[in-house]
């Protein structure tokens, strides 16, 4: 997470004022913070995510979308641009700048945002009642974590790692190989632990 660029917002002015802005800016209780440029490696791996629901989705209720459209969190009061959303939802799919009925969220770790993506934007996303998978995917240690609500509304990990074949995401019953996944990321060790 960023610095932020200004407070004192409410949700509407947010959305009135981040429409005029060349970049991006998640908003969380009234403070805006500026989204940093990512990494190759993370744009590639957002990339081939965003293709391969896309491709597989093709033809159902669901769609996917790529960071550049917001996520409502009414609970937080936040406004999170996930690096990859689906959504089965209507509403969804008629929205203009936000969309708050996802099914499955994706966030491509980075250093700076590591933290942030795995505790309070996870708990903003759990009080999501339409969410029913967050994914995060780490580069650097080669792993795609899948956190699943259950019946009881407790989240389960699924954890990929390299030689597992597919990771599946059963909140919009696909696979993704894994190595799909990752394709054209060089330069990277698998890393233990």
């Amino acid at each position: 997470m960023n610095l932020a660029v200004q407070t004192a917002f409410d949700a509407e002015a947010y959305l009135a004022w981040e429409e005029r802005q060349v970049e991006k800016h998640e908003f969380i209780a009234g403070e805006v913070f500026a989204r940093a440029g990512a990494r190759r490696e993370h744009v590639v791996v957002s990339g081939n995510l965003a293709a391969a629901f896309k491709q597989r989705l093709r033809g159902g209720p669901c769609q996917a979308y790529v960071a550049d459209l917001k996520v409502r969190v009414d609970v937080a009061d936040a406004f999170f641009y996930p690096d990859v959303v689906v959504s089965c939802d209507p509403r969804d799919h008629a929205a203009d700048q936000f969309i708050a009925h996802p099914t499955l969220i994706v966030e491509v770790l980075s250093e700076s945002t590591a933290a942030f993506d795995r505790g309070n934007k996870f708990a903003a996303y759990r009080t999501l009642p339409s969410l029913r998978e967050y994914v995060l995917v780490d580069i650097e240690a080669r792993r795609v974590e899948s956190f699943r609500r259950t019946p009881e509304n407790d989240w389960l990990l699924h954890e990929y790692l390299p030689g597992c074949g597919e990771c599946r995401f059963p909140a919009v019953n696909i696979s993704i190989p894994f190595d799909e996944v990752f394709e054209n990321v060089e330069n990277v060790a698998p890393q233990v632990g």
